[in-house]
């Protein structure tokens, strides 16, 4: 099974996704406002996402690892940023190459790209995710039926009673 790693706060600053509210709270309401975002564009592959957000200086109460809308999401409390916790995980997985790091950081991206896995930017893992997706339907691209009108003329042309 794959794993898209995302570093948290790098993906935040760079969709221009935050929550409304400021202040002490403006935070959490920007992280919840970007999983929300996520986990509508990601859909049924949410449990294939997991989140790492610097937390070396949070507040106590902020738990180590939720759940939100089926996307993972980690906080590195015991770590000095989420970057040291994205390297402790690509290093300790067993199949690297199913892992894709998303990150502006070059730090991270290198260590990706060291351990076998794929690395892309911020941007572009969020660009394609909003790119408009075809129709699961295998008849979305069919052309419509035609009307009455149509189907005389083409009868008439091919010499069909």
């Amino acid at each position: 099974m794959s794993l898209t790693l995302v570093d948290g706060y790098n993906l935040l600053h760079a969709s221009g996704v935050f929550g409304a509210t400021r202040g002490a709270r403006g935070l959490e309401s920007s992280r919840t406002a970007l999983l929300d975002h996520v986990a509508d564009l990601v859909g049924e592959t949410a449990p294939r996402v997991l989140f790492v957000f610097d937390a070396a200086k949070a507040p106590d109460g902020l738990p180590g690892k939720i759940v939100h809308r089926g996307i993972r999401v980690w906080f590195a409390r015991e770590y000095p940023d989420a970057d040291s916790l994205i390297e402790e995980i690509l290093e300790e997985e067993r199949s690297p190459a199913s892992i894709t790091v998303v990150s502006n950081d070059r730090r991270l991206q290198l260590a990706a790209r060291r351990r076998g896995a794929a690395a892309i930017s911020s941007d572009a893992w969020l660009a394609d995710l909003r790119r408009p997706r075809k129709a699961a339907d295998p008849g979305a691209d069919k052309p419509p039926e035609p009307g009455p009108g149509e189907v005389e003329h083409w009868k008439r042309h091919f010499g069909i009673d």
